[in-house]
């Protein structure tokens, strides 16, 4: 069971200016811990903990593990992002069960998925 996941990040105010407009993800003050700074998201429900984090062995990239983030509504969502300059890895597509999924870059240049529910 996944209980924390940091996200790199080279700007750790633009990361929490994007999360916060894309996502309304709302964070605690940010902490200094082992040399790096980092941002909690606060609990929105169930889930993992996670935090963005600005240090010198956090580094974005589009080549690792892929975050999901529950969206209730993909386009929308997409939308904000792209408002942002997040520019659209994969395509809104939908999955047998009448889900969505998309890729998108976030601030950081980092790859993450959104899932819409059917």
């Amino acid at each position: 069971m996944i209980v924390h996941v940091e996200i790199p990040v080279a700007d750790l105010q633009r990361a929490v200016a994007f999360y916060r407009a894309v996502f309304g993800t709302a964070f605690a003050d940010p902490i200094t811990l082992h040399n790096s700074q980092m941002a909690y998201a606060e609990a929105m429900g169930e889930g993992a903990s996670w935090a963005l984090c600005q240090g010198e062995v956090y580094v974005p990239t589009q080549h690792g593990a892929i975050l999901y983030f529950f969206v209730k509504d993909i386009d929308a969502t997409i939308a904000r992002a792209q408002a942002l300059g997040s520019a659209v890895l994969f395509p809104k597509t939908a999955l047998d069960d009448g889900s969505h999924v998309a890729e998108i870059s976030d601030s950081e240049g980092n790859r993450l998925a959104l899932e819409e529910p059917a």
